[in-house]
């Protein structure tokens, strides 16, 4: 996968890129990553990206010619259509499913857009995708843009050790996942549960399949109102209802 990065400050992403599971990515040829500078691209003979709004009003507009002309030169030789996605307040809010939805594709390009955002005509002509990573305001699209990046890598095959691990997380199932252990056994006084000792895989299964119910029961009930639950699931909950009831 190629993932490219229109942005005004690419140094913000040196070191995001430059370590963890996102550096291991690059190394392994899994995914390449490019923070380009659109201003490079710019016509205006003094490097302006920006300009009034037509009809007045507070603050710059990014214009559209530099973000047309890079998108052109970094898909010019390409047989496919990248997604081309835009980082902004108003789009679709960013989920596991679209994460996942985006680690299909071969090409992902993210606009980091500032000031008072970018030309009507780069949203109708140029973007395939608006999302957001939640409803709140950033100076700019790039933190955005590097949690999506983050996100979709994990998903690659052989990105991460266990390629299990991204198919259990939170919200890959539908439910938060349950918690997790390792050893010693017994730290200051407190315990594993004794079913993660015991060995029995079923037990387990089942223990962790109620935690991870009753821990979106109590931290995020909305995933249940869309979640298929079994009719096991649903007695399960019933009891965490009423013991919720009885405080």
């Amino acid at each position: 996968m190629k993932i490219d990065i229109l942005t005004l400050f690419p140094e913000m992403f040196s070191g995001v890129f430059g370590s963890s599971i996102l550096k291991q990515a690059q190394e392994k040829g899994v995914v390449s990553f490019r923070a380009i500078d659109f201003r490079a691209f710019t016509e205006n003979k003094h490097k302006k990206v920006d300009d009034y709004p037509y009809g007045g009003g507070a603050g710059m507009v990014l214009t559209p010619q530099p973000i047309f002309d890079a998108v052109a030169q970094i898909t010019e030789q390409q047989e496919t259509k990248p997604r081309v996605v835009l980082l902004c307040p108003q789009g679709e809010r960013f989920t596991q499913a679209k994460a996942e939805e985006f680690a299909n594709e071969e090409h992902l390009v993210f606009l980091c857009g500032h000031y008072e955002g970018f030309d009507e005509r780069v949203r109708q002509f140029l973007v395939t995708d608006e999302v957001s990573i939640g409803d709140f305001v950033l100076t700019g699209g790039e933190l955005g843009a590097m949690v999506i990046a983050d996100s979709v890598t994990r998903l690659l095959p052989g990105v991460l050790g266990n390629d299990d691990s991204a198919i259990t997380d939170s919200y890959s199932t539908g439910l938060l996942e349950h918690p997790h252990y390792t050893r010693p056994a017994t730290f200051r006084g407190m315990d594993v549960p004794d079913v993660l000792l015991s060995g029995h895989h079923e037990n387990i299964e089942d223990w962790r399949r109620k935690e991870s119910l009753r821990r979106t029961f109590h931290r995020r009930p909305d995933l249940l109102d869309v979640y298929s639950l079994t009719k096991e699931d649903e007695s399960f909950i019933q009891q965490l209802k009423d013991e919720q009831n009885k405080l």
